[in-house]
């Protein structure tokens, strides 16, 4: 069952991916949708009472919007104003509650937004990027096609999966010094294999997209990934220690719950982003 759920959650992943457009944007929305309950779920273990539908729209309007700013649709300042409203608006609806909400209801609220909406919607700037790119010093897919955005994010999934798979093995074969308290199971080994399976990987997409200085490019990429990757792995894990419970939720049968499959996904594509940005300015 495990192993079935894990390939249809890679092929519905894959089509998405390769669709791109509104089809992206609403897998996308759609997991983010579930995930979020989940971790108002967690939230709600530890006493805390978040606007739930609240934040969930709010989340819902911050996909929406970076997708119409890809289109050109909607200007790149409205779409920058929507989280700031946004957090306005949810705190504002705390406030008019008859038992007016709490710091912590506040702070796992704002965070929602942030982590499982905000953070998010860069998967979809990152997938509408265009080759306006390949102009700067590397050859960013300039053989291959018009948009860079589809490769770059079908390959940060890829590094993702080779960090999680590496991790796991060598963790398992290996394993022996505790990486953190946060979460047990991981290992310094199972690290250092996550690091360099995602590495490998990454060295070998640098030389088949024809990048240049395929070697340095691919270090930095695979290595920046499976950190990434790992930053969300604990961050979950970190939540789910305080409320107690093994897996965010029971949606996918052998996996867990949604934001258990997710976590690893959730603070790779900002970063990978602005980094093609600034590197870009700067050529």
């Amino acid at each position: 069952m495990r192993v079935r759920s894990g390939l249809l959650i890679g092929i519905f992943g894959l089509i998405v991916v390769l669709l791109g457009d509104w089809y992206f944007t609403i897998a996308i929305a759609l997991l983010t949708y579930l995930a979020l309950l989940e971790f108002f779920r967690m939230a709600e273990f530890t006493g805390i009472k978040p606007a739930t539908k609240t934040t969930l729209f709010s989340c819902l309007i911050i996909i929406t919007s970076t997708y119409l700013e890809t289109t050109g649709l909607i200007d790149k300042e409205i779409a920058n104003s929507i989280l700031p409203i946004c957090s306005v608006g949810i705190c504002t609806w705390l406030l008019l509650q008859p038992k007016s909400g709490t710091i912590s209801d506040i702070a796992a609220s704002i965070f929602g937004l942030f982590y499982l909406g905000f953070l998010p919607s860069y998967w979809i700037k990152l997938r509408a990027l265009e080759t306006g790119l390949s102009n700067s010093g590397v050859t960013l897919l300039s053989n291959f096609s018009n948009s860079i955005g589809l490769y770059l994010t079908l390959t940060s999934c890829f590094l993702i999966v080779a960090s999680d798979i590496g991790s796991y093995f060598i963790g398992k074969s290996f394993g022996k010094r505790s990486l953190s308290p946060i979460s047990p199971s991981k290992t310094i080994e199972g690290l250092i294999g996550g690091i360099s399976c995602s590495i490998l990987l990454a060295i070998f997409f640098a030389f088949v997209l024809n990048l240049g200085n395929p070697l340095l490019i691919g270090i930095l990429y695979g290595l920046l990934i499976s950190l990434m990757a790992l930053v969300g792995d604990l961050i979950e894990s970190m939540m789910k220690r305080d409320a107690k419970i093994k897996d965010s939720g029971t949606f996918l049968p052998g996996h867990g719950g949604i934001l258990d499959r997710i976590d690893s996904y959730i603070f790779t594509p900002s970063v990978i982003y602005y980094i093609i940005i600034i590197f870009n300015y700067f050529n």
